[in-house]
């Protein structure tokens, strides 16, 4: 792929964010309205339309606009996103939810994964390497538009209590980030192509695992990037004397 040009990069991380909050195709018109370019509605179309070109869009058929690609959501979580730290309010509530368990390591990681889910509105999802699987928040997921389609949500919640499934998605890995992203087709299952999972690892002498949220592949990552890693680092820091 070229390198963006950076006008390209405004217009795509606009895109991004607009998707993320709306759940819809942008256009170029109302992107140009809303986010004051400086330039013509024209411009920006053309613009979309080198974006597309380059893998970093897509136009659904039914749709005059454009939603970012796994490709675009990656390139702006890498290049562009400007994360929005946790406040200390969230930090301390989520550390007391779980402090309670340090001696207990699996109710520990059951504590956290709720505070995860709580915290980001997402299905959050752990697995030790122990073999426990461990999820909370389903019924955040059905809010979304992207699970009113029965197959996708069927698809999901089915996978929980399959402990290899859930292995095989938390060993995937693409870089070496300590957060880790699949969207759509990483995950290689039919009907998953509008989810996500953004995950980490923890380990510790004794113990090892992973935690993340499973949810539309449009998550507010600047959000919630911050939230998963925190909880990894904080089973990690209360372990790390195990």
């Amino acid at each position: 792929m070229a390198e963006l040009t950076d006008r390209q990069r405004i217009i795509l991380k606009s895109i991004v964010e607009e998707y993320v909050a709306t759940a819809e195709p942008v256009g170029s018109e109302s992107l140009e309205k809303k986010y004051s370019f400086g330039i013509s509605p024209a411009t920006v179309r053309h613009e979309m339309v080198e974006l597309t070109r380059e893998g970093y869009l897509k136009q659904p058929h039914t749709s005059a606009g454009r939603v970012p690609t796994p490709a675009g959501l990656k390139l702006y979580i890498d290049q562009l996103m400007e994360e929005r730290k946790m406040s200390v309010t969230e930090e301390v509530t989520a550390k007391e939810k779980i402090w309670d368990w340090r001696h207990d390591f699996s109710r520990l990681v059951r504590e956290a994964t709720k505070s995860l889910a709580s915290q980001t509105g997402y299905l959050a999802v752990s697995a030790t390497g122990e073999g426990d699987v461990y999820h909370a928040g389903h019924s955040y997921i059905l809010d979304l538009p992207e699970f009113f389609d029965i197959d996708v949500t069927k698809t999901v919640l089915g996978m929980l209590d399959q402990i290899e499934i859930l292995r095989s998605l938390f060993a995937k890995s693409y870089s070496d980030d300590p957060i880790k992203v699949l969207l759509g087709e990483d995950l290689g299952y039919e009907y998953l192509e509008p989810c996500g999972l953004v995950f980490t690892k923890f380990e510790t002498p004794r113990h090892k695992g992973s935690l993340g949220i499973l949810g539309p592949n449009r998550f507010d990552f600047a959000r919630v990037i911050p939230i998963v890693r925190y909880h990894g680092e904080l089973i990690s820091e209360i372990l790390k004397d195990w």
